[in-house]
């Protein structure tokens, strides 16, 4: 047991400052490094000093250190253990996002993402892994997904206003697998373009471009809504079949399609890829109940990456049972499907395990929280917003006399991370004095940031 805990601590004493700092500092490292799992109890005192020839006085300070920061748990009679602190555990921001401060580690609000919910994940991979006997003695080659699995997500669809049945729903590795299978299938035809947002989501983007598509930009705004009457002209003029939307807090801009816009789109003689992802981020107290946009030619797709968490790769094609079955045919979709045991975690936690209602509205609440924090900080700014109904973004417009990218270079100097609105654009070109804030950062980050930013305006021009 002690040579492990030496060896994970690697060359501490070769640190800058006290020796206690240094070992203090040491631990928490291999801990987050996984060299020393939370759980692992630590020597006694007397042991780890006699080892590290050290006073006992200097270890007690190390330990004390941890023990008040969170990182270690003494029980009377039991020694002390390794934890993760509860600020870490307890949250819905990723500890990437904020544990630098500013220089070169910097604050990094290039990505709308969140940490998982700790204690429930944990919890559903513990049931998981209990249950997954029957799964190693099967094959584990990829199919349209867990029975159970397929049924949960057809039940969720259809509790929301959606009937679903099980043959309807093809599990995927993500949204973005969901939609290069769809792509794979219904774009054949490379001369026809696709209609798509302006601004829309980047990853949507990089699998369009890769497959050299001739995008038609549509504007939408979380003010105004979807331009309907462009989408129309890009389906009976341009020669546009196909269309990417997503109908619920869009990525990047925060709007939310009225009933009345899902009507009117679901009658263009298009097929429509509507991307779900953000739809249970819905931030309005109570939730709103809006339709799913839906319809013959309409294809929804959706992800626990948002209202879960980004590791764990599980996403769904919700179309009809004749297309999944063509779908299944495609080489494509063994490689864009997820491992079964992920499936069985993603069972847990979606439907089968006890609390997701709960974790999902203590999300919500995070993230509105959150939001608000951020609005009031880009009060004065002269920089205006609609405050969005839900999703995960503020998008910015920074006036006129301010472009998004110099902004960008001046803050990435200051060590703050932002993404120019051309990053959302269909043409790389437009948008540019749009910038993109994620309140997914915890709110004394979100103050830093719009400091920064706020500097950043004031700095004279590099000469």
């Amino acid at each position: 047991m002690m040579s492990g805990f030496v060896s994970a601590l690697g060359p501490w004493h070769e640190r800058p400052g006290t020796l206690s700092r240094s070992l203090a500092d040491a631990v928490r490292e291999a801990v987050v490094d996984g060299r020393l799992p939370p759980g692992a109890r630590l020597p006694s005192e007397r042991e780890l000093a006699r080892t590290l020839r050290l006073s006992r006085g200097t270890v007690v300070t190390a330990l004390t250190l941890l023990r008040d920061d969170g990182w270690l748990h003494t029980r009377h009679g039991s020694g002390s253990a390794v934890r993760l602190p509860a600020r870490l555990t307890e949250r819905t921001t990723p500890w990437s996002q904020d544990r630098g401060g500013t220089g070169d580690a910097g604050l990094d609000l290039t990505l709308a993402v969140t940490a998982a919910p700790h204690d429930a994940y944990l919890a559903a991979l513990t049931r998981a892994a209990a249950r997954s006997a029957a799964l190693l003695v099967d094959a584990g080659v990829a199919t349209a997904g867990l029975p159970r699995l397929r049924e949960l997500l057809a039940d969720r669809c259809t509790r929301t206003g959606l009937p679903t049945r099980p043959e309807q729903i093809l599990v995927t590795s993500g949204a973005q697998a969901a939609l290069t299978l769809l792509l794979d299938c219904l774009h054949t035809d490379r001369r026809r373009p696709v209609a798509v947002e302006s601004p829309t989501y980047p990853g949507a983007l990089a699998v369009l471009r890769r497959r050299r598509t001739r995008l038609l930009p549509v504007p939408v705004s979380a003010r105004h809504g979807w331009d309907t009457e462009r989408l129309a002209h890009a389906a009976h003029t341009r020669g546009a079949r196909l269309a990417y939307l997503i109908p619920d807090f869009q990525n990047p801009t925060g709007a939310h399609m009225t009933a009345a816009t899902r009507t009117e789109i679901a009658r263009l003689p298009l097929t429509v890829i509507a991307d779900e992802t953000m739809r249970d981020l819905d931030l309005r107290t109570p939730p709103g109940a809006e339709p799913h946009l839906a319809g013959p030619g309409v294809i929804q797709i959706g992800s626990a990456s948002k209202t879960v968490w980004s590791g764990l790769r599980v996403g769904w094609i919700r179309a009809g049972a004749d297309l999944v079955r063509q779908l299944r045919g495609n080489p494509l979709q063994a490689q864009l499907s997820p491992p079964p045991l992920e499936q069985l975690i993603a069972c847990e936690l979606l439907g089968d395990g006890p609390g997701f209602d709960e974790v999902l509205a203590d999300r919500r609440a995070r993230l509105r929280a959150q939001r608000d924090h951020l609005a009031a900080m880009l009060d004065g700014t002269g920089w205006t917003y609609t405050l969005p109904d839900g999703g995960l973004t503020l998008w910015l417009h920074l006036g006129t006399a301010t472009r998004a990218a110099d902004l960008v270079a001046r803050a990435a100097r200051r060590g703050l991370a932002v993404t120019p609105g051309p990053h959302f654009a269909p043409d790389r070109t437009t948008l540019a004095h749009h910038l993109r804030l994620p309140f997914t950062a915890t709110p004394d980050v979100l103050t830093r940031a719009v400091d920064l930013l706020r500097e950043c305006v004031v700095e004279p021009p590099e000469q």
